[in-house]
């Protein structure tokens, strides 16, 4: 790796991306390029921009890609209702791709030969990101300089940016209270007072939802309206992607709904503990189920929901850009054609609650269901239908009595 010429980093500003960019310049004598995203995080990006300036980078990219990240990735996920062991609804998972994405678009645009990401030796990150750079340019060099470097502790990375005269942010000076992690989708925390999981997370580590104690007492009725399985309204305003994410999150938020204490299998293979808080995508997953509730036919919707565990699995570990990926994508979204309505929920105290859907493309016939006398269905026919389900069963049990 020793011919890089120019690296193009996933660069946010902080404390150890802040070391990297210089690290990268010192080992390896190269050009660095840097590459902010904006994917709603919630934090003002100009500083990454003046401090990258600061440290002689000439080539700087900050980019808002909220509206791409909602609208390609994360609205995608949500027609699969995917979660990741049952509960978490893959806030950090789904936007790695998207960077790895413009990683490697940006290194093609300024000719830069490698890439470079700064997430530890630990964790799922490294994939994601890594099997992303892979999936779109095979021969494109990675450098991860927590897998080379020394610098293994907090206090190492403050000594060399110290030493180095390299800004750093106020509240990374000692120890950090905890690792954090935002998107539009998403905030999450690990690390230090989270590790252990038998200690109740402490109320100030929750940033984007009041405590469902403290919720108003009084229920936020609202309507989500769909479009081939994704949302496109809320109360009747047409929003786009994002804006509708953030009008989700905002309800949710103030209504204590999304949150999430969980120790989960990382792909490398140890168990972590993590506080996810998700408001506008728990909202989101409990209106898209009720949509799919009377537009999906029954045989499509147990089937998708036999391979979504798996489809989520691909998004936890990385595999966003293989062929499998792609090819569950497309079921999924031929299943969505019809998926097209209104769903009433009342959000209250962390709980969302359906009180309602309708669709022009509704399969639910009260004409086949009422208790009412009906012209339209013989419950005499249900008689041949057991019959011939129970066959096996009679048959079975009778060679057993014979034994």
């Amino acid at each position: 790796m020793s011919d890089i010429k120019k690296v193009v980093l996933a660069y946010s500003g902080g404390l150890d991306t802040s070391v990297i960019l210089r690290w990268l310049q010192d080992t390896y004598d190269c050009e660095v390029v840097t590459f902010t995203a904006d994917l709603g995080q919630g934090e003002e990006l100009e500083p990454a921009r003046k401090k990258a300036e600061m440290m002689g980078i000439k080539e700087i990219f900050i980019e808002d890609l909220r509206e791409e990240f909602v609208r390609d990735y994360v609205f995608p996920m949500f027609r699969a209702n995917a979660v990741y062991e049952g509960v978490y609804l893959l806030g950090t998972s789904i936007a790695r791709p998207l960077i790895a994405k413009r990683q490697i678009e940006i290194a093609k645009m300024t000719g830069a030969d490698a890439v470079s990401h700064g997430a530890t030796g630990k964790g799922n990150d490294q994939v994601r990101f890594e099997l992303g750079y892979y999936g779109l340019n095979p021969d494109i060099k990675v450098i991860a300089p927590w897998r080379e470097w020394d610098l293994n502790s907090r206090t190492k990375l403050i000594e060399y940016a110290e030493s180095h005269q390299i800004p750093i942010p106020r509240d990374k000076r000692g120890e950090a209270p905890f690792s954090v992690d935002a998107n539009l989708l998403h905030i999450s925390a690990e690390g230090k007072v989270l590790e252990d999981p038998w200690d109740e997370a402490p109320e100030y580590v929750y940033s984007r939802t009041v405590d469902p104690v403290d919720a108003p007492d009084v229920p936020t009725e609202i309507e989500v309206a769909f479009e081939k399985g994704d949302p496109v309204a809320i109360d009747g305003q047409d929003l786009s992607p994002a804006a509708v994410l953030t009008r989700l999150n905002e309800l949710g938020g103030a209504n204590g709904i999304g949150r999430l204490d969980l120790v989960e299998n990382r792909f490398v293979g140890m168990k972590s503990r993590g506080i996810y808080e998700t408001p506008g995508g728990t909202v989101l997953l409990t209106a898209h189920r009720a949509m799919e509730s009377i537009t999906l036919d029954r045989g499509a919707a147990h089937l998708k929901d036999e391979l979504m565990p798996r489809y989520a699995e691909l998004i936890y570990n990385g595999f966003w850009f293989s062929p499998e990926r792609l090819m569950l994508q497309a079921m999924i979204d031929q299943s969505q054609e019809h998926v097209s309505g209104t769903v009433r929920l009342k959000l209250y105290k962390g709980n969302v609650i359906v009180t309602g859907r309708k669709s022009p493309r509704s399969l639910y016939s009260l004409a086949h269901v009422t208790f009412e006398e009906d012209a339209v269905y013989d419950q005499r026919d249900a008689e041949g239908f057991i019959r011939l389900n129970a066959l096996r069963l009679r048959l079975g049990q009778r060679r057993n009595q014979e034994l």
